[in-house]
């Protein structure tokens, strides 16, 4: 399609359709947003050709990997520094074994059940050892669960599994090069300085209406991202990194966070959500359903086999233990770009691809569908709206009122500068 404007109404379209449906049906935007994207690709490629939705357009596939990197940001951003300090040992067990259960049990299914090759088995079990930090952050953000501590602990064992599958992607797959010394030294230096420069440029800075605020973290987002892509490793995980040393900086402010979600929600996720649905074969899985089936239900079973009891141990009670587990079991981001990665490195094949990216996405509707619908723990919500539908959003009304004061103060500074 030549015209960019008319692709652009196109995809806009497409996310308008998938918030209405996430309101009709009162579940999460970004599952709407997926299915809506499996469903536009199959329908509309059949009767205008496939390349109708042109997902692999050079503007859209920026778009979409400028959401998964600020929606990550948002989602590190979130944590709060207390809960990472008093729940480490739990975040760190829980997102361990949420990764080497599925990686090992995965793996496993591929080599033996499927007859996959030993790069190609291994390559299954890293990309379905994920979580889904875009679409977990997406649904604790709409049900309110963000602000909570039980909303901060699944985010914060979601990174620590992340983490542990982009190191084994690196460590099975990827040289060890002076490239990553440079990128994790640069990480840590950020890391450092970060939380003592950021909040005194802000004061110094901020509070006007140019937005440096957000310039200045977009510029963060995309130097560490191109540096990490540069050694190898991918744009997200350092945005992780930068939202979680900001947390005490940015998570505070709920005006600067209002206007990040208004530019993230608004603009960016639904490309990445609409684009991960359209890269699902629906051919291809009607082709071999039983790989699918076989594929899904081996990170589903090994997934809950490991984290069940391991999150009973720490006293979650049985609801919030099976939606713990589930929220746990979704994966999107990491799994479709450790897919991507086996693809292009010749690891798998198309028809491989496409079952390893469906099982992916399937992982990140069927797990979050069931946990809302069934084992939502609705007495952790905050200010106890235990009658709040599945679409609740978060109470934003303190926020509000911060963004006034912020306004109020900034006022006579911006007229004097207009």
């Amino acid at each position: 399609m030549g015209n960019v404007w008319v692709l652009a109404a196109l995809w806009v379209g497409l996310a308008l359709i998938a918030t209405l449906l996430a309101i009709w049906f009162k579940i999460s935007t970004a599952l709407t947003e997926i299915v809506v994207g499996v469903l536009a690709q199959m329908v509309l490629g059949k009767y205008f050709g496939g390349n109708i939705l042109g997902a692999k357009t050079e503007w859209i596939t920026f778009l979409a990997g400028t959401g998964a990197v600020v929606l990550t940001f948002l989602a590190g951003a979130e944590l709060d520094p207390a809960v990472l300090r008093t729940k480490w040992k739990e975040t760190t067990v829980v997102g361990l074994v949420g990764f080497f259960a599925p990686f090992l049990g995965c793996a496993a299914v591929a080599h033996y059940l499927l007859g996959w090759s030993t790069r190609s088995s291994w390559l299954a079990g890293v990309a379905l050892s994920t979580t889904s930090v875009a679409v977990v952050y997406a649904v604790m953000l709409e049900l309110g669960f963000n602000v909570t501590e039980f909303g901060k602990s699944i985010l914060a064992s979601c990174f620590i599994n992340d983490l542990a599958t982009v190191i084994a992607l690196g460590l099975i797959f990827s040289p060890f090069t002076v490239r990553t010394v440079i990128f994790v030294a640069a990480s840590i230096v950020i890391a450092v300085v970060l939380p003592f420069v950021t909040p005194r440029f802000f004061r110094k800075y901020g509070g006007r209406v140019s937005e440096l605020e957000a310039k200045y973290i977009l510029l963060l987002l995309f130097t560490m991202g191109a540096l990490a892509v540069w050694a190898g490793s991918e744009a997200v995980l350092p945005a992780y990194v930068i939202g979680m040393v900001l947390a005490g900086t940015v998570g505070r402010d709920h005006a600067l966070v209002r206007r990040l979600r208004t530019l993230t929600f608004g603009l960016l996720t639904p490309f990445y959500f609409i684009r991960a649905g359209s890269f699902v074969s629906v051919p291809a899985l009607i082709a071999a359903p039983l790989t699918f089936a076989a594929l899904f239900m081996g990170k589903s079973l090994s997934k809950f086999a490991g984290l069940f009891p391991v999150v009973r141990a720490f006293q979650y009670r049985k609801n919030e233990g099976l939606y713990y587990t589930l929220m746990m079991s979704t994966g999107l981001t990491f799994g479709t770009i450790s897919a991507l990665f086996g693809i292009n490195h010749g690891v798998i094949d198309q028809a491989q691809y496409s079952h390893l990216v469906a099982t992916v996405i399937g992982s990140a509707v069927i797990p979050t569908v069931i946990a809302n619908a069934l084992f939502m723990p609705r007495h952790l919500l905050p200010n106890k709206e235990t009658e709040s539908a599945p679409d609740a959003r978060v109470n934003t009304a303190p926020a509000e009122e911060e963004n006034d004061r912020q306004t109020a103060r900034c006022l006579p500074q911006n007229h004097g500068r207009l």
